[in-house]
């Protein structure tokens, strides 16, 4: 996957392996644990950090990393951001010290997502009902002390994100849920 981070007038495209994403996920992980007892962003100190702002945090490293010429932690930074933020297609880093100003640029659909389903009237078989439910509705993932999934919006072209569960056990339960919606909505023949 490819993330392209945007300096001043610069544009920089960091090519991030897909095994990557899969094998750094510890380290991801012990990211977000290190933001759950919060973090200063510029002046501001913030409590509990959103998955922005975490992947703001985790822009401003990688922008020190870009500064510095370190390509690996570049690299696993920007993998960071693309697997925190489905979708991501650039960040713009702010180089005046204001973590909160790091935007990001939403709207492709990403690698892993599937393209848009025309209604047939009829639907898809189960098999490929399952499969394309497994595509649209993420796993569980930690934001802060809590955690909550994704589910693709077909007519909008973007992720949503599920209401923030206590407990991880609450989300797979609503996950599950969500699962099941969208597998009945495509037998059924609804996009």
């Amino acid at each position: 996957m490819i993330l392209k981070a945007i300096i001043d007038e610069q544009s920089y495209e960091i090519n991030v392996p897909d095994a990557l994403l899969v094998e750094a996920q510890g380290y991801f992980d012990q990211l977000d644990r290190d933001m759950d007892s919060g973090w200063r962003m510029s002046r501001d100190w913030v409590e509990n950090p959103d998955r922005i702002q975490r992947c703001q945090i985790v822009a401003d490293k990688l922008l020190t990393a870009l500064e510095a010429g370190n390509e690996k932690l570049g690299t696993l930074m920007a993998g960071y951001i693309l697997a925190r933020l489905p979708g991501v297609e650039s960040v713009e880093l702010d180089i005046q010290g204001e973590i909160q100003n790091t935007g990001f640029l939403m709207g492709r659909t990403p690698a892993t997502a599937p393209a848009p389903i025309q209604s047939t009237g009829a639907g898809l078989t189960k098999l490929e009902a399952m499969e394309q439910a497994g595509k649209d509705v993420t796993q569980v993932f930690k934001v802060g002390r809590g955690y909550r999934f994704s589910v693709f919006d077909h007519a909008a072209s973007l992720w949503r994100d599920s209401p923030l569960a206590a407990t991880e056990r609450e989300a797979a339960r609503l996950r599950q849920e969500a699962f099941k919606a969208r597998y009945e909505a495509l037998l059924e023949g609804v996009a």
